[in-house]
């Protein structure tokens, strides 16, 4: 008897640490925090692992309803076609705040201009502005920098900034806030926008509306640009799932989101 209690309790601890995986897909805003969280709550839980993967708030959104991903990571909230779509396939989207967020306007280093208004951005990316001089700066062409559509940023950024207007043709339309911050840095002229965990000291970040982005002024929605960044969930969160979103928004995974460079729900 005690030799088949004794296998029955092996049986049992191995059913309990079997691994078990999460899996989380969308927005490359949210990618820094997702992956930091993910490797913090994968040492406090070894049992559990958790899978990441980056391409943009509208792919994340889709992996949901396709029962490809547990987690849509997203920098937008979720569009009303996209739900509608959702729940025609029985999923039921539902939204955890995960941070605060304000999308960064940035130049390079050598452009003197400290302030601009979302009138100037406006007519930036649509072309009606297109060299320097025309916002007091020096005698240089302008080089629209963009995010590519599928983006959550791009979606909150066409809606805050550029009223839903299409953006001009010649504007390079890149898959990455480390790819415009790149652009950006390595083009005199070029102006992009970028989420505030992805600015360095390679750019330089301009008002908007005479307000620079800061913990303050994103929390309070005083930044013109200022969002909340999300996961998404096939209706509540239950189970580990539930586990890792609330380490997220508990007092660990705050600190981790401040760690890379967002705002705290806190």
């Amino acid at each position: 008897m005690r030799k088949y209690l004794f296998i029955l309790m092996v049986l049992v601890s191995a059913s309990l640490l079997r691994a078990e995986t999460i899996t989380c897909s969308g927005s490359t805003t949210v990618l820094p925090i997702a992956q930091a969280a993910a490797e913090a709550f994968m040492d406090k839980y070894p049992h559990l692992n958790v899978s990441v993967r980056g391409g943009g708030s509208g792919v994340g959104i889709a992996a949901l309803q396709n029962g490809t991903a547990q987690i849509a990571n997203s920098s937008r909230p979720i569009k009303n076609k996209e739900l509608v779509q959702a729940r025609s396939k029985g999923v039921q989207p539902t939204a955890y705040a995960i941070a605060y967020d304000g999308i960064a306007m940035v130049v390079h280093p050598s452009n003197k201009i400290d302030n601009i208004s979302l009138q100037q951005i406006l007519d930036i990316y649509t072309g009606k502005i297109n060299n320097w001089r025309q916002l007091g700066g020096s005698d240089q062409s302008i080089v629209v920098i963009s995010r590519d559509v599928a983006s959550g940023t791009f979606e909150v950024f066409n809606e805050k900034a550029l009223n839903g207007a299409k953006v001009e043709a010649s504007a390079q339309m890149l898959a990455s806030n480390n790819a415009v911050i790149s652009a950006v840095s390595t083009t005199p002229g070029a102006i992009g926008y970028a989420g505030l965990g992805y600015v360095n000291d390679n750019v330089r970040v301009v008002k908007v509306e005479g307000i620079r982005p800061s913990k303050a002024t994103v929390a309070d929605f005083s930044y013109p640009l200022a969002r909340k960044l999300y996961m998404y969930t096939n209706g509540k969160a239950t189970g580990n799932v539930a586990a890792f979103l609330g380490f997220i928004q508990g007092e660990s995974g705050q600190k981790i989101v401040e760690e890379c460079g967002f705002i705290s729900l806190q």
